[in-house]
């Protein structure tokens, strides 16, 4: 009786043991969206890349690049809070600076940039390493041929009112014979997006809700969202005409509050023609 009960405690403790590594693991993931258009007639592959936080991932940010080199994006698209506001700078600034001699790259502000008290200066660095700084800017980009709209607008620190006035440029800046994307921070404003018509809208700043139950709950807490986020990780309808696609980010030891089942993400998303799917 006292080896069984000694087994069963065993192996219970063995199964907890398990349960934690699982939950808490901080390994890097790549998870891969699949969207559909009649607008493009070749592939495009994009990587979307958010909440870094200046987190390292491995010596000179090997892990992320090896990721990213192995998925080969057409274009690389950077959805704010890069760089942290506390952390040193330095891993962002290795990841920028290596990813964006590789692949054409855009980015938008996220909050803590501007709670860094630097933004501008952000910005005037990203534009030195080649980085196009999507303020309220829309810019089209050929692929094979073949025209992509990339529009971007920055985190909404920056002022409501300006805010709106740069998602207005943007949406303004868009025609209905281009496959059109907008790259965002914050996915929570979706009345702001819906109907604006852009085919795909990026974004970020979740963090996966933080603590997930795979398959029951997709995020228990997320900023400006609240308890179970309705846009915590995913690919999501907002119209017949709009997907919203939110990363879980990439932030690791920036996080006060451990993440648990939702392992951070490069988030590869591949725009196929109608008749590819």
């Amino acid at each position: 009786m006292k080896k069984n009960t000694k087994r069963i405690l065993i192996a219970a403790a063995a199964g907890l043991a398990v349960t934690a590594l699982c939950a808490l693991d901080p390994r890097l993931s790549v998870r891969t969206y699949e969207v559909t258009t009649e607008k493009l007639t070749q592939p495009v592959r994009l990587a979307l890349v958010t909440d870094l936080h200046s987190c390292r991932y491995g010596d000179g940010q090997k892990t992320l690049l090896a990721a990213l080199d192995e998925a080969q994006p057409d274009v690389l698209l950077l959805s704010g809070d890069i760089v942290d506001d506390e952390l040193p700078e330095e891993p962002a600034w290795t990841f920028l600076s290596a990813a964006a001699s590789r692949y054409p790259t855009y980015y938008v502000t996220g909050n803590h940039e501007f709670w860094s008290g630097r933004v501008d200066g952000i910005k005037e660095q990203m534009a030195q390493l080649g980085i196009n700084v999507m303020d309220g800017v829309t810019t089209t980009k050929i692929l094979d041929g073949q025209p992509l709209s990339i529009s971007g607008v920055d985190d909404p620190e920056v002022g409501e009112s300006l805010w709106q006035r740069e998602l207005a440029f943007c949406a303004g800046a868009i025609d209905d014979g281009t496959f059109s994307l907008l790259l965002s921070h914050r996915p929570e404003r979706i009345n702001a997006y819906t109907g604006l018509g852009f085919d795909l809208v990026l974004a970020g700043h979740a963090h996966g809700g933080q603590w997930r139950l795979p398959g029951l709950i997709n995020g228990v807490l997320a900023p400006n969202q609240g308890l179970f986020p309705a846009y915590a990780g995913g690919n999501y309808t907002l119209d017949d005409d709009t997907h919203l696609i939110v990363s879980r980010g990439l932030a690791r030891e920036s996080t006060r509050i451990p993440r648990l089942f939702n392992r951070p993400e490069l988030v590869i998303v591949d725009v196929l023609p109608t008749d590819e799917k």
